[in-house]
């Protein structure tokens, strides 16, 4: 048995979770357009200590989402994981926010393709089987009528995460299934491949580990008036 605490800032999505194994000790999450992660994270996981009665020195492991996502969010989750690690000289495991959110979505046939926002008609993108497995490597792309071609040809290709939105009126093959609710990364989808991790011994360096970021973070002057 392990406790590990959970966090995932890669979207407008905060969550944090703390179970012991699968036994979700507790949960929460807040989903913020003005990403108020700053101001909740920690707030949340002083909750978790506190309804599970436990001390930070007592969690086996923090388990962060690693990226791509937002860099604001990236950068908040990532550093207080590393710093919640150091402090109580913990283990860090580090999981990608596109696996964690294909995970939201379980399917019978085809495939999952989890997509984030990455501003104007760009998404970060991963491809998945039905069995969690990625069989597409993780890029940022921008979305037009040909995204995702060959892989609408073979079968049903289940579009979850805000970037999804993007793309309902630019891809309308007839195997394309778009879900209405909007998916973000959740810590409580971060279980199980943190077990199977950790029954690797699939740690993080924490001195050197840094976000997934994917794309330059790139600052955009204002204009003048």
């Amino acid at each position: 048995m392990a406790i590990r605490l959970y966090i995932e800032t890669s979207t407008t999505n905060c969550s944090v979770c703390l179970a012991n194994d699968d036994a979700v000790l507790y949960f929460k999450e807040e989903n913020d357009k003005n990403y108020s992660h700053s101001e909740k994270l920690h707030v949340f996981i002083k909750e978790a200590y506190e309804t599970a009665q436990i001390q930070p020195a007592d969690v086996d492991a923090v388990v962060v989402g690693k990226g791509p996502g937002s860099y604001t969010g990236l950068r908040i989750g990532v550093s207080t994981a590393k710093g919640l690690c150091f402090a109580s000289d913990v283990k860090l495991m580090a999981i990608e926010s596109l696996e964690i959110l294909a995970r939201a979505i379980a399917v019978a046939d085809g495939i999952i393709v989890p997509l984030l926002d990455a501003r104007r008609m760009e998404v970060y993108s991963a491809v998945f089987d039905d069995t969690y497995t990625q069989i597409r490597e993780t890029k940022a792309e921008i979305i037009t009528e040909a995204s995702f071609a060959e892989e609408l040809v073979k079968g049903k290709v289940h579009f979850i995460g805000n970037g999804a939105e993007k793309c309902k009126g630019v891809i309308t093959h007839e195997n394309a299934v778009f879900y209405d609710e909007i998916y973000f990364p959740s810590t409580q989808k971060m279980i199980p491949i943190a077990m199977d991790k950790h029954q690797k011994n699939d740690f993080e360096d924490v001195a050197y580990f840094e976000p997934y970021y994917l794309k330059d973070f790139v600052v955009t002057k204002p204009k003048k008036k």
